[in-house]
């Protein structure tokens, strides 16, 4: 079966300073992968090198078979638009309803664009589906709150509406609850890895929390100086491997800051 996402040799530097170096691995279809390393290890360089925003010095990425270096733009365009993303910052418009945010995961099939993201040219079938997606993540009766009203958690899950929309055969979850307080947290992760199960999608998630890392992941991919230093299934993890991603870090499980690289 081709793999949802199969990454292989992958070389990024800026400069003389080398962000990744060889990086290669594969996610079949359906598995949920944390991914784990300290800040400057080159987790944030590495997603955006799945999606084509970041140049390759060299190496590889397939995204279900295809190539995104030999893709058209069209191609390429193509293939985003089945990659659903959820940040660390929510990216909601604040002029907008949670209905309206939700609507925007569909912008990417429109020639029309934003227009039909307002629901000035939305389908019926679109904004049943919008109340749809809301309706997953328990938010359908704050359907027209905008994003000043609702609490952090509550965003976040009109972003993973809005990520639903999009109708992704992939999701990349990146930091997805450092915004949110601890209570929050996992209740996110719950909705998230739930909503990857039943859809059967693919998802890599970027985490710096090692206890929630080892609850919720199929498996464990760690990256250390731009390489991968683990890679194993939940049930072969290592707590002191895993912890030695942050060595020097005063605390993995309550870093919440961004990757630099």
């Amino acid at each position: 079966m081709t793999a949802a996402i199969a990454c292989s040799d992958l070389c990024v530097s800026y400069g003389q300073l080398q962000v990744l170096r060889g990086v290669s691995f594969n996610i079949p279809v359906g598995q949920g992968v944390v991914l784990l390393g300290a800040n400057g290890s080159g987790k944030s360089t590495l997603l955006r090198s799945l999606n084509g925003l970041e140049k390759l010095q060299s190496g590889r990425v397939l995204i279900h078979g295809d190539s995104l270096s030999e893709a058209s733009r069209g191609e390429l365009r193509r293939i985003r638009r089945g990659m659903g993303y959820v940040f660390q910052q929510f990216n909601l418009v604040p002029q907008l309803s949670a209905f309206q945010n939700v609507l925007l995961g569909a912008m990417g099939r429109h020639r029309l664009g934003l227009l039909s993201c307002l629901g000035v040219f939305a389908s019926k079938e679109e904004r049943t589906r919008a109340m749809h997606c809301l309706d997953r993540v328990g938010m359908a009766d704050r359907a027209e709150h905008r994003p000043s009203e609702l609490s952090g958690g509550q965003q976040q899950r009109v972003a993973i509406a809005r990520m639903l929309m999009q109708a992704p055969k992939i999701v990349i979850a990146d930091e997805p609850i450092a915004s949110l307080d601890p209570r929050a947290g996992p209740d996110v992760l719950d909705l998230l890895w739930k909503i990857v199960r039943e859809e059967n999608l693919s998802m890599l998630l970027t985490l710096h929390q090692i206890k929630l890392a080892t609850e919720y992941a199929d498996r464990i991919i760690g990256l250390s100086a731009g390489r991968i230093v683990i890679d194993v299934p939940i049930a072969d993890a290592d707590p002191e491997q895993l912890n030695a991603l942050y060595k020097g870090m005063s605390s993995p499980d309550t870093e919440t800051g961004q990757g630099l690289l």
